[in-house]
């Protein structure tokens, strides 16, 4: 089945997440009660509710997104090409851009979106936080309604689950077995709070989110048998 989905019909997409205010004390007493409700269980008795906010990104009530970005194939004759481009900067809008690419370039039944831990992560969270800024979600991320064969959405982690719902694997563990360039090669996700809000250095997040775009269509590309993308194939648009 998997082989049959042409390449150009899928969006790839990774977005990247921080706590929404840099400092805990930052936050209203009822927020900071909340958040210590809300991470009790995670924390038990060796953080503090102030000293496991810096995790805080994890989750869309207390978090925001400060990068999508996507990935997507061209093809021209033969010749493959992969796409990628970011939206960033204030999360409402950032937000909007992503939703009209959705609405004029991927809002046909068969266009897909992917994501490595899409379905637990990424899309949900990109729902929640819409709902949060007043957007209307779009038809591709809303599952209001849906059933499971109905969702349009491809998680590589959840193929490489073969049905074992208990299985885990990152998406860099996947791309070392795999032989695919590791993404990871800078910085990692439980870095991103720290080079957002202390070296504000939102480039170089961008480039990391980006890499994740491309390493999860190259996974992709493993699982239906593919060759690889060669550098010279994958542009910045």
């Amino acid at each position: 089945m998997l082989h049959k989905i042409p390449l150009e019909n899928i969006l790839f997409l990774d977005i990247e997440t921080v706590p929404e205010k840099e400092h805990f004390e930052e936050l209203s007493e009822v927020q900071q009660e909340l958040w210590s409700q809300k991470t009790e269980y995670q924390r038990k008795d060796e953080y503090t509710a102030e000293e496991f906010y810096d995790r805080a990104g994890i989750w869309a009530e207390f978090g925001k997104i400060i990068c999508i970005s996507v990935g997507y194939f061209s093809l021209k004759g033969s010749e493959r090409q992969f796409r990628t481009t970011s939206f960033y900067g204030e999360e409402k809008s950032l937000l909007t851009d992503f939703k009209n690419l959705l609405e004029s370039h991927f809002s046909q039944s068969y266009h897909l979106l992917c994501a490595h831990n899409g379905k637990e992560f990424d899309f949900p969270y990109i729902a929640r936080r819409m709902i949060i800024h007043g957007i209307s979600i779009p038809f591709k991320i809303n599952l209001f309604g849906k059933k499971p064969w109905e969702v349009p959405h491809l998680d590589t982690m959840e193929l490489w689950k073969f049905g074992d719902f208990k299985h885990y694997t990152s998406l860099k563990l996947l791309t070392s077995i795999l032989g695919i360039p590791s993404p990871k090669d800078d910085i990692d996700g439980s870095q991103v709070r720290d080079v957002f809000y202390i070296e504000k250095d939102l480039d170089r997040i961008i480039t990391y989110c980006e890499k994740d775009v491309i390493a999860t269509a190259q996974v992709l590309l493993r699982f239906r048998g593919e060759d690889l993308l060669p550098e010279a194939a994958i542009l910045h648009v």
